[in-house]
């Protein structure tokens, strides 16, 4: 006889240690990923930066990076790289987190957590509404933009390399892969 999961909740996922690992809760099951590689955090950080201008340049929104903590549901609890509220939608924003779906979540891939983003995250952030879904691939040197269609996301755009890419949710935004990748 298989022991029944033990399906966790926010009170318990507060109540983890402050250990320095990152915990993420998905459908009540609690998942941990090791600490970014500085490839990993040069790449987030560069995308940051590009991002953060545009949404002071333009007001158009506020953005947060890892750790915050993504609250979709009681047992949905995630730390996303990078994330976006956009204008109009602050009211998402709480002392705990972001509780609600943000506008524009960014997972940069690490090898612990590629399976993770690709798939489990993937369809987490489809089925609680996120409007924009970026994977960035720092050893491809890759970025691939979705949106959600039926339940699911399609891809909506890439940038390969030193490429361009002008993405949603920033019209007029143009991102340079040599931008990112440096």
């Amino acid at each position: 006889m298989t022991a029944p999961k033990i399906l966790m909740t926010y009170a318990d996922y507060a109540a983890l240690p402050d250990d320095g690992r990152r915990y993420e809760l998905e459908d009540g099951e609690i998942a941990v990923a090791p600490a970014s590689s500085t490839r990993h955090q040069t790449v987030s950080k560069n995308l940051m930066y590009l991002i953060e201008s545009y949404l002071r340049e333009h007001r158009a929104g506020v953005l947060f990076y890892a750790p915050v903590d993504l609250i979709l549901s009681d047992t949905t609890v995630l730390q996303p790289d990078l994330l976006v509220v956009l204008q109009g939608r602050e009211r998402i924003i709480t002392e705990r987190g972001i509780e609600g779906p943000p506008d524009l979540v960014v997972e940069v891939l690490s090898p612990a957590t590629v399976a993770r983003d690709r798939k489990s995250k993937f369809q987490l952030y489809a089925r609680y509404g996120v409007t924009h879904y970026w994977i960035v691939d720092p050893d491809a040197r890759r970025l691939e933009t979705y949106s959600p269609s039926e339940g699911t996301y399609v891809p909506r755009g890439s940038l390969e390399g030193d490429g361009l890419l002008s993405a949603d949710p920033f019209p007029g935004l143009i991102i340079r892969g040599s931008a990112i990748w440096a």
